[in-house]
């Protein structure tokens, strides 16, 4: 149980950001991205090189408007991916058996993806989001990295509380919506 929040916790940080959470998974462990699927088949220089260049543009593009509509088109494609490698690594550094990391892997996709889609509704509803969102993101986001390796129940809390909000914002918009086609 406590593997499957861990993978929540990773999940629901590739759903805030897509570069930063895996590269914060291999500097945290020892082999640097040998036990992560698709990374493990590239060379680590490369990786390391991309990941870090690319969470650089994440945390400075994100700031701006043009900049934030940008990583919305880039995040959508590929925080589910993102959100399926970490959380399918957490649960073969598990040791699980392979049936329950693809179910882990899905459902961690899943998760990536709504927090992901809530993200881009808040800044169309906002038409974009403000400086304080986005350092929380980014703050959450190293920080359910980290839980998912030291405090795995803390970080799979903090995950289903984010998917939590994501339902209740998913309500508030319906009822905006419908209010403002009346």
């Amino acid at each position: 149980m406590v593997e499957v929040l861990a993978a929540l916790s990773a999940s629901a940080a590739a759903g805030l950001r897509v570069a930063l959470p895996l590269l914060l998974i291999g500097l945290l462990q020892n082999d640097l991205w040998t036990k992560v699927p698709l990374l493990s088949k590239v060379s680590p220089q490369i990786v390391l090189g991309t990941l870090v260049s690319w969470s650089l543009f994440e945390i400075f593009a994100s700031k701006q408007l043009l900049g934030q509509r940008i990583l919305n088109l880039i995040q959508i494609i590929f925080s589910p991916i993102v959100g399926t490698i970490m959380s399918m690594a957490i649960a073969k550094a598990a040791h699980l058996e392979d049936r329950l990391i693809i179910v882990i892997g899905v459902v961690g996709c899943l998760l990536a993806l709504v927090l992901q889609l809530v993200q881009i509704g808040y800044f169309f509803r906002w038409r974009g989001l403000p400086i304080w969102m986005l350092l929380s993101q980014d703050i959450l986001c190293i920080c359910l990295v980290i839980f998912a390796f030291d405090a795995p129940q803390h970080g799979g809390l903090i995950a289903l509380l984010l998917l939590w909000l994501a339902i209740r914002s998913y309500q508030d918009w319906q009822r905006w919506h419908l209010g403002k086609i009346k």
